[in-house]
C-alpha cells in the first residue's frame, strides 16, 4: 500500500483506525461511508475543544459556571435553525471541554432560513431546495463560534475546536430517551467523563 498504511490507536471509546498521511498518523473518519447525512432523522453530535482544554468554565455542584466563551457558543448553537432552513435542534449542553447536543433534520421542507450570519446571503438564496448535511451544520457552527471566541480573546485564526467532531444516527424513541439523558445528566457525571482529562 505504499504511504498509505493502517494502523489500529486504542482511545477510551475504543478501537479506530488511523492512517498515514504525510509521515503523520491520522485518526480516519468514523461516518459511514455510503450514508447520506442530509437524510432526515436525529443526530448526537459530540465536539471537544482542542485538546480536550477547559474553556467553558468549572462544574460546581453538578452545575456548568459558564465563561464568556460558553456562552457564545451556546447563542451560536442556538442560531443554527436560523441558518439551515432544514435543522432543528433537540437536546443540548456545554461542559468544561465539549459540548453534547441533538440536531435534527426534520422530514418537512416548510422551516425558513434567515439570510444572514452562518450562511451568505447568496448561498441560502441560489440553494432554496438545496439539503445541508450534518457536516455543513456542524462546520459552520465550529468555524462561525471559533471566530466569535477569538474575537473575544484577541486570537484570531487560532484552532479553537478539535479537528472533526463524533456523531451517532439515533436510530429509535428508546435511543432518543437514553441519548437526552446522558445529555442532561452529562454535568453531573463530569467527575467520571471520559472526556474530563
Amino acid at each position: 500500500m505504499g504511504n498509505n498504511r493502517v494502523k489500529y490507536a486504542y482511545f477510551r471509546q475504543g478501537p479506530v483506525f488511523m492512517s498515514l498521511f504525510k509521515n503523520k498518523y491520522r485518526i480516519e473518519s468514523i461516518r459511514l461511508p455510503e450514508y447520506d447525512y442530509s437524510t432526515p432523522g436525529y443526530y448526537f453530535i459530540t465536539i471537544c475543544t482542542k485538546n480536550r482544554e477547559n474553556l467553558f468554565g468549572e462544574i460546581i455542584h453538578g452545575k456548568l459556571i459558564k465563561t464568556p466563551s460558553a456562552k457564545i457558543v451556546g447563542r451560536c448553537w442556538f442560531d443554527l435553525p436560523n441558518h439551515f432552513r432544514q435543522c432543528a435542534l433537540d437536546e443540548f449542553i456545554i461542559v468544561p471541554n465539549h459540548i453534547h447536543g441533538i440536531i435534527v433534520i426534520p422530514d418537512n421542507q416548510t422551516i425558513t432560513a434567515v439570510e444572514t450570519g452562518l450562511k451568505p446571503v447568496s448561498t441560502l438564496a441560489d440553494n432554496a431546495n438545496k439539503r445541508y448535511s450534518l457536516s455543513e451544520m456542524v462546520r459552520a457552527f465550529k468555524t462561525f463560534s471559533a471566530r466569535r471566541i477569538n474575537e473575544l480573546h484577541n486570537s484570531t485564526g487560532q484552532q479553537f475546536w478539535q479537528t472533526g467532531y463524533y456523531e451517532r444516527i439515533i436510530r429509535n424513541e428508546s435511543e432518543l430517551f437514553h441519548i437526552r439523558g446522558y445529555i442532561k445528566n452529562n454535568p453531573i457525571n463530569w467527575g467520571r467523563d471520559r472526556n474530563n482529562i
